[in-house]
């Protein structure tokens, strides 16, 4: 069978409905893991900014382990650790319900918070100082200050590197492969095996990454240039 021939025969049919499955999943994984990193992140950068060495060294520790321990060693202490913890009802519960795809958006949104809430804390400081005495002087409390005046200028500000993480969550969804997740990279490996056609496999695996990373870029790309028009009035 000639390259072409095999790559005709997985963009259609069964293989071709089974990568769009997997992709299907994978965006799941994506869109659900960075709404709530994102939520997360916010909630990290709010507490570090608040005065006390407890709260700061807490949040410090967070970061760091999810900064500097593998992604992959994450996604494994979630799967196979912390089910250990639980009740052997809750177990069953959780495997009967998905407990992988769960799992995988848990360590997927705890370490993508981690990174971005570093991110949202450089904004932050780059921001000008009588942002918050101005709020204040206007009557608005600490978390409408931070809602509604410090934290969207931090967003603006960090753009360029939020879009970098939103790509690297993408990505990074691929790790999910390792604990049974059912998205493009399993399935990928799962085709692969059945055909032996190794290069045409993952060169179509690689299409739908470079489709949905240059979707997000394309994002990106027009957010900033929304924000610049409207700074721009």
């Amino acid at each position: 069978m000639s390259i072409f021939n095999g790559f005709a025969s997985l963009l259609q049919g069964d293989y071709l409905h089974a990568f769009l499955g997997g992709m299907a999943l994978t965006l799941e994984l994506f869109v659900i893991s960075a709404v709530l990193a994102f939520l997360l992140a916010c909630v990290l950068m709010a507490i570090r900014l608040v005065p006390g060495r407890a709260t700061d060294v807490l949040v410090s520790a967070y970061v760091e382990y999810h900064r500097n321990v593998p992604s992959l060693v994450q996604l494994f202490v979630w799967y196979f650790g912390v089910p250990q913890l639980l009740p052997a009802s809750t177990q069953n519960l959780i495997n009967d319900n998905g407990g992988e795809v769960i799992f995988a958006i848990i360590a997927l949104t705890l370490n993508a918070a981690a990174y971005v809430s570093e991110d949202l804390r450089s904004g932050f400081r780059s921001l000008p100082s009588g942002q918050t005495e101005a709020s204040r002087a206007l009557g608005l409390g600490y978390v409408q200050t931070l809602r509604k005046v410090l934290i969207p200028q931090a967003i603006w500000a960090s753009a360029p590197s939020l879009v970098n993480q939103t790509l690297g969550l993408f990505k990074t969804t691929a790790l999910a492969m390792a604990i049974g997740t059912a998205e493009l990279m399993y399935i990928t490996r799962q085709i692969e095996g059945e055909t032996y056609m190794t290069f045409q496999t993952f060169a179509v695996a690689s299409l739908f990454y470079l489709l949905g990373s240059w979707a997000i870029m394309l994002c990106g790309s027009l957010l900033q240039q929304r924000n610049q028009s409207r700074m721009a009035r």
